[in-house]
């Protein structure tokens, strides 16, 4: 293939996902999140491999970038889909914790 069919690829395959991704809902974010998370796995599982075949110094940097580089893709997707996962717990009652503070403060003062 030549260079402008594969730049056209790319860009039909950013305007479709941007497309795909924009129209799916906030509580499907979560198991989606969940499902890079090990497709990144799998990356990182692929560039260790990488690394042990590769037979010089380029390759090897080339590869321990991209283990480096999938680690904190990860490592970054965990934590956003923790952060995800606390906007459905219950919150705490804050004007409860207030009342508590302030009987506290009275308490303290007599």
């Amino acid at each position: 293939m030549d260079a402008m069919a594969i730049t056209s690829i790319f860009v039909l395959s950013v305007f479709v996902g941007f497309e795909v991704v924009s129209k799916v809902s906030s509580t499907l974010h979560t198991p989606l999140m969940s499902g890079a998370n090990a497709i990144h796995g799998v990356i990182l599982v692929g560039a260790i491999i990488v690394a042990d075949h590769s037979e010089n110094n380029l390759e090897l940097g080339l590869s321990l970038a991209a283990i480096v580089l999938a680690t904190i893709n990860m490592v970054g997707g965990f934590v956003v889909t923790d952060r995800m996962l606390e906007m459905f717990k219950p919150k705490k009652d804050a004007s409860a914790a207030a009342k508590k503070e302030d009987e506290a403060a009275k308490g303290g003062q007599k």
